[in-house]
């Protein structure tokens, strides 16, 4: 049913605007054929027709859980997207924070190549070159930057996968330290914070307490609670002797980009040794650079660091591939058979990891991170509007507030020729390839500018 309804109204749509009906544009999420004066470069209504016969077969192959506007994509080359017909589309999501050396990337192409013929996958049965490498690169590199005193490696296929392992991995150290065996520890509780977001398994699920993706899956897992973000005074409350794990994004990407303060990590730093919890810091998002240093947390003191450390996204560049990385305090106590996976750790995603990493983590890459997001900030602050409530940010992960919902904009500036994505709290967020330039961060602001007039027309109007 909801295949037929998708496709009768999108046919519908784009068939009563090739007849020229003046109804079409009024129904529209575009709602007007021009915007002070200047016609929508990239409209919905003038999708290829061509779109259609890709969202026909999504209907009624694919499980429809996304709700995705009427725009198909062929490929990409560096910041920009071009979809069905031939239309550039400038992205500031990058896949949401994933395509950090932006779409295809000719380095990234030719390792796929050369490795592919090498060989793909070999299982966790067998050692492999690349994933020792990787291994190597981000251990030495890790210490050799800040405090955090990684020694091992564990390589999953995404960021849900690399927290429910830190997780597993928290309760099984629980239970060494305790002396206690399955079904008697009561030192199993984790603790994470509102407005975090760790993954939709049932693990991650857990500690992502967002009403929207846990209701309809209760019950979750047991042990669970949720604490108030920054919220200094409320750690020992939360954090007791029962807690084997705290879990937290330094920065937080889904729930509105918030970032944790200094006081508030030392003292989840504190509290975790004082009562023998794990403390995870979940930088899936705002790890890897994205914040002009190679991990958001060396943005803070070098007493702020974790037990255990997440990544993915960024890693390979859109290749599918995560890990968890862990000081000997973790390592020493997880033995043959306690974690597992068939691909994680494949050759050919660690050969591109690889070669990713490398060139994210040079001094001249990451200072421009930091150069590019300063004035990706200073254009976000020039922006004047009524609807505008704050504006937030580290390097490339950057977030604007509103005080009405944005989601309206998105459409807005996509009909434009940009690419923009919601996050919680009323916050529009920003996390474009980390090798954006400042003359396409311009272009990109000079569009939202435009989309913004567009939407305060459209909010103000209808609250006169």
């Amino acid at each position: 049913m909801l295949r037929h309804s998708l496709l009768r109204t999108s046919r519908a749509f784009l068939a009563q605007h090739r007849l020229g009906t003046a109804a079409v544009a009024c129904r529209s999420l575009s709602t007007k054929a021009a915007a002070h004066g200047h016609a929508l470069s990239h409209a919905d209504v003038d999708a290829d027709p061509k779109t259609l016969d890709i969202i026909d077969k999504h209907a009624k192959y694919t499980l429809q859980t996304y709700g995705r506007p009427p725009v198909a994509f062929t490929h990409g080359k560096g910041s920009y997207l071009y979809d069905v017909g031939h239309r550039e589309y400038l992205d500031f999501t990058a896949g949401i924070a994933v395509n950090a050396l932006g779409h295809s990337d000719p380095e990234v192409a030719r390792v796929l190549f050369d490795q592919a013929k090498q060989v793909v996958h070999l299982s966790n049965l067998y050692y492999n070159v690349p994933a020792g490498e990787l291994a190597e690169q981000l251990i030495e590199a890790t210490v050799a930057s800040g405090s955090f005193k990684a020694t091992k490696i564990f390589f999953s296929n995404s960021g849900t996968e690399a927290n429910e392992g830190a997780l597993k991995f928290a309760r099984k150290v629980a239970k060494v330290i305790t002396g206690q065996q399955a079904g008697e520890s009561k030192k199993f509780g984790v603790v994470s914070f509102n407005n975090g977001f760790h993954g939709r398994s049932m693990g991650a699920l857990s500690a992502t307490p967002n009403p929207k993706y846990q209701k309809p899956f209760w019950p979750l897992v047991p042990g669970f609670v949720h604490a108030p973000y920054n919220d200094v005074a409320a750690v020992d409350q939360y954090v007791t002797e029962e807690t084997c794990a705290v879990i937290v994004e330094p920065i937080q990407g889904e729930g509105g980009i918030n970032v944790a303060t200094e006081a508030f990590l030392k003292k989840l730093r504190a509290r975790c040794d004082q009562v023998g919890a794990m403390l995870i810091y979940d930088e899936i998002q705002c790890g890897l650079g994205r914040t002009g240093k190679l991990w958001a947390h060396q943005n803070f003191s070098a007493d702020c660091v974790p037990d255990m450390l997440t990544m993915a996204k960024p890693l390979a560049n859109g290749f599918p591939i995560g890990a968890i990385m862990i000081t000997d305090k973790v390592a020493e106590k997880i033995v043959i058979g306690d974690h597992g996976t068939t691909f994680g750790g494949n050759p050919l995603g660690c050969a591109v990891a690889s070669s990713v990493f490398r060139r994210i983590n040079t001094p001249e890459f990451l200072d421009n991170v930091s150069k590019t997001g300063d004035h990706f900030r200073e254009q976000l602050d020039s922006i004047s509007s009524p609807l505008i409530k704050d504006v937030r940010s580290k390097g490339l992960i950057l977030g604007l507030e509103f005080k009405v919902d944005p989601a309206p904009l998105v459409a807005l500036a996509r009909e434009r020729g940009l690419l923009i994505i919601t996050a919680a709290n009323n916050t529009i967020r920003f996390v474009p390839p980390l090798n954006i330039s400042k003359a396409e961060i311009d272009q990109g602001i000079n569009i939202l500018k435009e989309a913004i007039v567009a939407f305060e027309d459209r909010t103000l109007n209808v609250e006169a």
